[in-house]
């Protein structure tokens, strides 16, 4: 076996497992209200990290004007509760734009 498969299989293996862990200790296991609390403020930043990762770099570089832009007017349609397909096409379309534009 490769060790590229063995990886994957450890992966999956551990995956499985905390999907099981969840029902099985549901109950079992009580949080405190600041353990709570600090998980969901971690889940924030890290989601946060993500999207800043993935709107402003691209090639281990800055990605340029437009991706940014066009991640910000999404996240603003998204704050006002906009449709999903409106959020989506405004975002895109502001990047298209700007490219178009030649702003990089």
């Amino acid at each position: 076996m490769s060790p590229t498969v063995a990886m994957i299989l450890a992966l999956a293996v551990g995956t499985y497992a905390f999907r099981l862990v969840g029902p099985a200790l549901h109950g079992r296991v009580e949080l405190p209200a600041r353990v709570q609390e600090l998980l969901s403020a971690g889940a924030i930043v890290l989601l946060t990290a993500l999207l800043a990762t993935g709107a402003l770099t691209e090639g281990g570089g800055f990605a340029g004007w437009a991706r940014p832009t066009g991640v910000l007017v999404g996240a603003v349609l998204a704050w006002r509760r906009a449709p999903f397909v409106v959020v989506v096409l405004g975002a895109a379309g502001t990047a298209a734009v700007l490219r178009a534009l030649g702003v990089a």
